[in-house]
């Protein structure tokens, strides 16, 4: 392939789970906007319409499907419709995931004080349940992995494509408050190691983007006050510990999505790139 064509992808079959969120919502409408066919996976199934339409109305072409990455006959399903309206897919973008109140401590640090509050919805990391711990870890590990397995096998046997994983700044260092989460995504940027290992002999790429801080329905409500909109005191955290001193945008992610979708990186692979502006580099010192 020439230079010139390096970031071209122009006709590739893309799918992208979670696809009906804000992040890979917006993922999903800049793959069509270059060109590729897009399958947008998502739970919700006006959610992943309502990307489709949004792809349509810039003359793009995407389907919706409605998919629950955590039930491997779903994720077949999901497959054969995306075979059948658009011939087998060579990009997977794992995009599912996201945290849960139930799996999220209520203070950053635990003191003795906060072994007899009673509050209502006051937890401390001993008050985390099985079942929301699971879901959450569920969600974002299990959610990367029966997708990978389901689509992953029709690329090997159709020569090869590439897949691409979301996992988080909590995988380099966990956040406080999300154990879960943050204990998830590691599992995810190991995963996409190990992955880009097993994989590498059927001609499939696997890497992943570590996203910093961006705005979803997942996190709104630790970053922002439901009533006022103002920063948290963990989103102005966020903030000062981020030095460009913004959250992130879905725009931000793209470049280097393109990237890693694209034969720009045909040699690359098993590598997590965080998009973060810099949070990852500072030390808060």
């Amino acid at each position: 392939m020439s230079k010139e064509n390096l970031f071209d992808l122009k006709g590739k079959i893309a799918v992208v789970t979670g696809g009906g969120g804000v992040l890979c919502g917006d993922i999903a409408k800049g793959l069509a906007a270059c060109g590729v066919k897009v399958a947008v996976l998502d739970l919700k199934k006006e959610a992943a319409e309502g990307v489709v339409n949004d792809i349509k109305k810039n003359k793009g072409e995407a389907i919706a499907v409605v998919c629950n990455v955590l039930e491997r006959a779903s994720i077949e399903q999901a497959c054969e419709q995306v075979i059948k309206a658009y011939g087998l897919p060579n990009i997977l973008i794992n995009g599912a995931g996201g945290n849960s109140p139930k799996a999220t401590t209520s203070k950053e640090q635990l003191s003795v004080a906060d072994l007899k509050n009673k509050t209502e919805n006051f937890k401390t990391f001993f008050d985390l349940t099985p079942e929301g711990t699971q879901f959450v870890f569920n969600l974002n590990f299990l959610g990367t992995l029966l997708p990978t397995q389901v689509f992953g096998l029709k690329m090997a046997e159709n020569g090869g494509g590439v897949m691409l994983n979301v996992s988080s700044m909590n995988a380099f260092r966990p956040l406080t408050k999300i154990p879960a989460y943050s204990a998830a995504k590691a599992a995810v940027s190991n995963f996409t190691q190990w992955a880009s290992m097993h994989l590498a002999p059927v001609n499939i790429r696997v890497n992943a983007i570590a996203p910093g801080f961006f705005l979803t329905e997942q996190n709104r409500f630790l970053l922002t006050e439901q009533k006022t909109g103002e920063l948290t005191p963990r989103g102005k955290s966020i903030i000062a510990h981020t030095p460009m001193s913004r959250f992130g945008v879905p725009e931000d992610l793209f470049g280097t999505i393109i990237w890693l979708l694209s034969d720009a990186s045909n040699f690359v692979t098993g590598i997590v790139v965080p998009v973060d502006g810099g949070f990852s580099a500072y030390s808060g010192v």
